[in-house]
């Protein structure tokens, strides 16, 4: 989590910390911002707090816009709706590679068609199986799983696009677009002149 709501000063306490030990042991890494807006201009000034604190960071993974507060859950599909479109194409228009993370629930109650296609999809649902037949590039499974080295609980999620081929392919989250050098042509054989008198 980068943070969450309208102000940098509401940056996670450990962002910074869980950032670079993901860099220092090489592990890809995203992003996400807890909203609690509940109209568009709202939405926007949450991704310029996220954009302020994600600048001058490499990300791997896309930077996600977590929409789950009943109170702006209560706005309605067509306003959460637009909230979403502000933050993800505001960080869009920064270089980012953005997404909506919902409940399952939510993504089938909440969430216009058009973002459905547009944006990259991390759906949250517990259980064995994803009820969901849409596209997803993410599917957080349980909030009960175990790792090694890792005291308590932790969420498990299988994730189905190589984020990390495709960010750095495009140029976003700080990375810069690689663009192979055509190849110099190379001169053709100069042949032999034979001199033909006639």
């Amino acid at each position: 989590r980068a943070g969450y709501g309208r102000v940098i000063t509401q940056k996670d306490r450990k962002f910074e910390a869980n950032y670079e030990a993901c860099k220092a042991k090489d592990i890809p890494c995203g992003a996400y911002w807890y909203s609690y807006a509940k109209t568009v201009d709202e939405a926007r000034q949450e991704a310029e707090a996220c954009f302020t604190i994600l600048r001058g960071k490499q990300f791997e993974y896309p930077i996600f816009f977590d929409v789950e507060e009943k109170a702006t859950l209560n706005t309605g599909k067509g306003n959460c709706s637009a909230m979403i479109r502000a933050f993800c194409e505001a960080l869009e228009k920064a270089g980012y590679w953005v997404g909506l993370y919902v409940s399952r629930s939510v993504l089938q109650t909440h969430v216009e068609d058009d973002i459905l296609k547009r944006y990259s999809i991390w759906v949250a649902e517990w259980g064995s199986k994803l009820n969901y037949s849409g596209e997803v590039g993410m599917w957080q499974k349980t909030d009960k799983g175990k790792v090694a080295g890792i005291s308590g609980a932790v969420d498990l999620d299988e994730c189905y696009v190589d984020y990390p081929v495709v960010v750095k392919a495009a140029g976003k989250n700080g990375y810069q677009k690689h663009v192979e050098a055509p190849e110099t042509p190379t001169e053709p054989p100069v042949k032999d002149s034979v001199k033909v008198t006639i």
